[in-house]
């Protein structure tokens, strides 16, 4: 396995040198399914022209969820009523 990303290492390198750049982004493609688990047969026979990286969401860096969504069942807890704000049991702890 090593002798192939090596293999496909050298030729993407030469692809870099001869300007192609286009074969360079497929070779470097190829090496990037083969380090995540992929047979070299594998790799070779998918199509990574339609990978796509995923944009930044709301949540966060590396997530493609835009919007938070709450959990199913999930109500809102009541809003505070202002009448009583500030004024604790307790002796001399506002809350």
């Amino acid at each position: 396995m090593d002798d192939t990303i090596d293999a496909l290492r050298r030729r993407m390198e030469a692809a870099v040198e001869a300007l192609d750049f286009e074969e360079a982004k497929r070779l470097r493609d190829r090496i990037a399914l083969i380090r995540g688990g992929a047979s070299p047969e594998a790799a070779e026979q998918a199509d990574t022209a339609g990978l796509t990286r995923q944009q930044p969401g709301a949540m966060g860096l590396g997530t493609s969820q835009q919007r938070v969504t709450p959990p199913a069942g999930w109500k809102p807890p009541r809003k505070p009523d202002p009448m009583t704000r500030g004024h604790s049991r307790r002796r001399g702890r506002p809350s």
